[in-house]
């Protein structure tokens, strides 16, 4: 195996406005406004450019969020927030989630390639087929396409948008005739520092996981146990061997909830004030829209029954995540808890991405154990609330990390594909 305790780990920050409980805006440390005040978000970038994080990722939902269980149901629009961001840091990389349902190819290739150019080469496309009819409605549809079409639409996709970039190093024209799009021309942006921006996949189903062999630098990940993220490592790493592309081009990062506090009660006490804080269906709300079943339904004081569990009657109308319900799924049969035992499981463990309560000794801990045991290239930590949670990583978390080696003292590159180059390289697995 080759000798990870080269390089470093990456770390990201999914940033969820104020962070991934609904509780989060009531931290006293927040404003009424802080989700659309500019300084709030400059602080973030500069926060996370302090502690020499790789990249700090925002999610789009084109769609207004239900409050009931929605931490964060008013966003700004991704690569316009991360364009302000920009202005204010040097070197951390910003990556924005954009749908290829309900976005077009030549002017989303456009928007993100000038992106880059003026960030100095920092963007990330974070690559998603958007589902639930709800967002669908936004865009004059009854409901999302059926998933196989959405993924051949987004494998389409992606192709005219990198052609697009390449164009704009060779200056030639971008003919393409396919299944969903017709382009003839090419962009008049520049190429970045960078060349183009990094490109990343979330998608866990068999679709998505061929997609990010093919094309991704990076998979955002949902992985509940260490024993099925190594598993999803190696299927990743070899879908990207056998696209012809060297396991080193793809870099595996699950998402990461986060509690921490200065000793693990501190952390299990904060974790369950926030829940407490939260709108009591929260957790029964996600759990229903994870796992495609509404979980309201079910008996509390009783195991979950097998017909729940089990695949979806059609996947290609499920209108969940099937990453995060393969994961969700998995944790569940491991050890047959009750619905409530699990509801007050996943305060701990997490649900669709796994949790984290302790320390940030004890979190370092957690990603040096993954990191080494070949899980994982990094984490996409996602800090309960934000404001607070961020700087504990950045002024805690890291210093720890570097002391074992396992994480950089100063950036040694200036563009994201440059951050992700300098990582650790992928184990030789076989």
């Amino acid at each position: 195996m080759t000798d990870r305790r080269t390089g470093h780990v990456i770390l990201g920050i999914n940033v969820l406005v104020l962070g991934y409980l609904p509780a989060a805006w009531q931290s006293p440390l927040l404003k009424k406004d802080s989700f659309v005040d500019p300084e709030y978000w400059a602080g973030i970038g500069r926060t996370a450019e302090r502690g020499t994080l790789d990249a700090i990722f925002l999610a789009d939902g084109p769609v207004l969020g239900d409050p009931a269980y929605d931490a964060n149901p008013i966003r700004l629009e991704p690569t316009v927030n991360w364009g302000y961001v920009a202005a204010a840091t040097e070197r951390v990389g910003l990556v924005s989630t954009a749908s290829t349902t309900f976005n077009d190819p030549f002017e989303l290739a456009e928007r993100l390639l000038s992106w880059d150019t003026l960030s100095g080469g920092r963007a990330g496309w974070n690559i998603v087929t958007t589902r639930g009819a709800q967002a669908a409605r936004n865009f004059g549809l009854a409901d999302v396409p059926l998933r196989d079409d959405r993924y051949e639409r987004a494998a389409e996709f992606v192709d005219v948008v990198t052609a697009l970039w390449d164009s704009a190093g060779t200056g030639r024209d971008v003919h393409h005739h396919g299944d969903f799009f017709d382009v003839d021309g090419r962009l008049r942006v520049p190429p970045s520092a960078q060349g183009r921006p990094v490109l990343l996949q979330a998608g866990g189903s068999p679709k998505g996981r061929a997609l990010a062999g093919r094309v991704a630098e990076g998979v955002f990940a949902a992985e509940l146990t260490k024993e099925k993220a190594i598993e999803h490592y190696r299927l990743v790493k070899r879908l990207a061997r056998d696209n012809g592309r060297s396991p080193d081009d793809v870099k595996i990062l699950p998402g990461l909830l986060l509690s921490l506090g200065s000793t693990e009660e501190e952390a299990k006490r904060r974790s369950d004030e926030l829940h407490d804080a939260g709108p009591a269906s929260y957790s029964i709300q996600w759990l229903s829209q994870s796992i495609g079943y509404d979980a309201s339904k079910l008996e509390l004081d009783e195991p979950f029954p097998e017909e729940v569990l089990a695949a979806p009657a059609d996947t290609q109308t499920f209108q969940g995540s099937m990453g995060f319900r393969e994961s969700i799924v998995t944790q569940i049969r491991r050890t047959n808890p009750t619905v409530r035992e699990y509801l007050k499981q996943t305060r701990y463990t997490g649900s669709g991405h796994a949790g984290f309560v302790g320390t940030p000794e004890q979190l370092a801990d957690h990603i040096e154990d993954w990191f080494r045991s070949g899980a994982i290239d990094g984490f996409n930590l996602q800090p309960d609330v934000l404001v607070d949670g961020l700087e504990v990583i950045a002024d805690e978390l890291v210093p720890i990390l570097r002391k074992r080696g396992l994480y950089r003292h100063e950036y040694e590159t200036s563009t994201l594909r440059g951050h992700f180059q300098a990582a650790s390289p992928t184990p030789d697995f076989g």
